[in-house]
C-alpha cells in the first residue's frame, strides 16, 4: 500500500504524507483561513451572489475560562455562518451548520426539520467545552476543538454551490473532518439532492459509473486492488456537487478507505453524464 494520503479540496489535490492529528487539524485551518479575512467573494460566473462568513458570537462560560485559562488549555471553538446577499441560502446553510454544531460530531446529510435557536447552539457548545474538563485527566496535553464554517465554491448553470468544512477533536489519535457539498437552484430557490439529479430510473447506472471511478481511484492508492476493495467495498454517497467537468462525489472518511487517505472524490466527467442526469445539471 503506497504511503501517501490523498486529500481533494476544491478541485485540487494535495499529497503528503499520513498526517498526524495536529497536521490535519493545521490543515483544516489552513483550508478555512481565507474566509478568515471576511472579504466579500464576487464569482466572476455568478455575479449576482456576494458571500462571506461572520463568527459566532460564543465565550466560554465564567468557570470553564477561569479553569482553562489557569491551565492554559481552553477548548477551541471556530464556528462560523454564511452571510450572502440570498436570505434563502443562508438560512438553509446555516441550519446546518447549526445542526453540525448541536451534534458536535460528523452526520449524514440530511434535510433539517427543526431550527436550533441560539439557547439551544450555546447549551450544546457549552456541553461540549465542558466535557473536556469531564472527560480528559488533569494534566493532559489535549484540548478539544470544534469548527464548522461554509465556503462558497462557484456557480454552475443556475446552480450555486457551496461546501461545509468541520473539525471535531475530543482526544485519541486525531480529530475527525468532515466535508459535505451543498447545491442551491436559484431557479427554484431549493436545495438540490443527488436523486433530483437524475433521470428517472438512471440510479443504477449513475452507481455504476461512480464504481468505475472508484476502481480507478483504488489504483492510484494500492497496488492490490481485489484486496483493498475486499477490506474498503465501494459504496455510493449522495454527497455531490458540480464542475465545470462533470459531477463530484465526497466520501467522509472512513467510508471506502482508511483515514489516512483523507477523504476522497470521485470524478465523474458529463461526457458519461448523458441521459443519466437531466440536462440543465450540465454544465453549458
Amino acid at each position: 500500500m503506497k504511503s501517501a494520503a490523498h486529500i481533494h479540496y476544491n478541485n485540487s489535490t494535495f499529497t503528503q504524507p499520513f498526517p498526524s492529528q495536529r497536521s490535519v487539524r493545521r490543515l483544516v485551518t489552513v483550508l478555512s483561513s481565507g474566509l478568515l479575512l471576511g472579504v466579500l467573494s464576487l464569482s466572476a460566473q455568478a455575479g449576482s451572489l456576494i458571500s462571506h462568513s461572520e463568527y459566532l458570537d460564543y465565550e466560554l462560560p465564567k468557570k470553564i475560562a477561569e479553569k482553562c485559562t489557569a491551565r492554559d488549555n481552553c477548548p477551541e471553538i471556530e464556528v462560523k455562518y454564511l452571510k450572502t446577499n440570498h436570505p434563502w441560502i443562508n438560512t438553509l446553510t446555516n441550519a446546518r451548520i447549526n445542526h453540525l454544531v448541536v451534534n458536535s460530531k460528523p452526520t449524514a446529510s440530511a434535510p433539517i426539520t427543526k431550527t436550533s435557536s441560539p439557547a439551544e447552539i450555546k447549551a450544546a457548545i457549552d456541553g461540549f467545552v465542558s466535557a473536556q474538563f469531564a472527560d480528559l485527566p488533569k494534566d493532559s496535553i489535549f484540548v478539544y476543538s470544534l469548527m464548522v464554517t461554509p465556503e462558497y465554491l462557484g456557480h454552475v448553470n443556475d446552480f450555486e454551490l457551496f461546501e461545509i468544512n468541520s473539525y471535531v477533536f475530543t482526544g485519541g489519535a486525531h480529530g475527525m473532518p468532515y466535508s459535505e457539498y451543498l447545491i442551491f437552484d436559484q431557479q427554484t430557490k431549493k436545495q438540490i439532492q443527488l436523486a433530483d439529479m437524475l433521470q428517472p430510473n438512471k440510479k443504477s447506472r449513475f452507481k455504476a459509473l461512480a464504481y468505475y471511478a472508484y476502481k480507478d481511484w483504488v489504483k492510484t492508492v494500492d497496488e492490490d486492488s481485489a484486496s483493498y476493495e475486499k477490506n474498503w467495498p465501494f459504496t455510493l454517497s449522495d454527497n455531490v456537487t458540480l464542475t465545470d467537468k462533470g459531477i463530484d462525489i465526497r466520501y467522509q472518511h472512513y467510508a471506502i478507505s482508511p483515514y489516512a487517505y483523507g477523504m476522497p472524490v470521485l470524478s465523474i466527467p458529463y461526457s458519461k453524464l448523458n441521459g443519466i442526469i437531466k440536462p440543465r445539471f450540465i454544465a453549458k
